[in-house]
């Protein structure tokens, strides 16, 4: 009889990648000292942004690209491991290959959320603040709900390229999409015009909205449907990246 969620296997899992600091640095750390950096050292930190300050604009932007990183290069581990013949061995037990799945999304999602828990905490000792406790709930379960998205892209990369370094590649997209998507520095301009069409635009803009409302940093507004839009848009190519995926690793058998 097969098992949906192997308990032993997420418990290896994790601890697993507690052991990894590739892991710690990419997941956990990295997004903590870019809040610092960004956010709570800076001169602007207490300046008014909608509905909080300018460190908890900068704290959630953070948890989300924790989140991210964290749904991209796990994810893309398990594709990896799948595509490498692990497949093989689970027939062997009674975990099913949906079970496998599972349970490594599970682990993914337990790092980002652990990830999102240090940077809301550095926020809340350092002076993130926001009108309403609501908000801190609100952003830190949207950034875990849409960070689903990323899971699917992560594994579309371990499917594609079925190697130990699909993890790396998959965590530097992400960095570079939160360059270039408005998540680490306010944009303005032509940058800003670009960043509306990258992948992690509307992810951050999304879970900013219980601060922001829509509102940027260099003035006016995203309405909310087009954030959405951005988000679904990517959401669907990023899963024709795993079905690309499915079909290159069939063709290496």
């Amino acid at each position: 009889m097969s098992t949906l969620v192997s308990p032993a296997m997420y418990r290896i899992e994790g601890l697993r990648q507690l052991r990894n600091p590739y892991t710690l640095a990419f997941t956990l750390a990295m997004p903590f000292a870019m809040y610092l950096l960004f956010g709570a050292s800076m001169d602007y930190a207490s300046q008014s942004v909608g509905h909080a300050n300018a460190s908890f604009y900068v704290m959630v932007s953070m948890g989300a690209y924790g989140t991210a990183t964290a749904m991209s290069s796990l994810c893309s581990l398990a594709a990896s491991e799948v595509g490498q013949g692990w497949g093989r061995q689970l027939a062997l037990t009674p975990l099913s290959t949906a079970g496998y799945a599972l349970t490594k999304v599970l682990s993914a999602m337990s790092f980002a959320a652990l990830s999102v828990l240090i940077v809301y905490i550095a926020g809340y000792v350092t002076g993130a603040a926001a009108d309403d406790v609501w908000r801190w709930f609100a952003s830190a379960a949207l950034t875990l709900v849409l960070g689903l998205v990323y899971g699917l892209f992560g594994l579309g990369v371990g499917l594609a390229f079925n190697s130990d370094s699909a993890a790396a590649l998959a965590s530097i997209s992400i960095t570079f999409f939160g360059f270039f998507g408005n998540v680490f520095v306010p944009l303005s301009g032509v940058m800003l015009d670009i960043a509306k069409w990258t992948p992690m635009y509307g992810y951050a803009a999304l879970v900013r909205w219980p601060a922001t409302g829509g509102a940027l940093v260099a003035g006016g507004s995203d309405p909310l449907w087009a954030v959405v839009l951005n988000v679904l848009v990517w959401g669907a190519l990023f899963a024709l990246l795993v079905r690309f995926g499915v079909v290159r690793s069939r063709r290496r058998r």
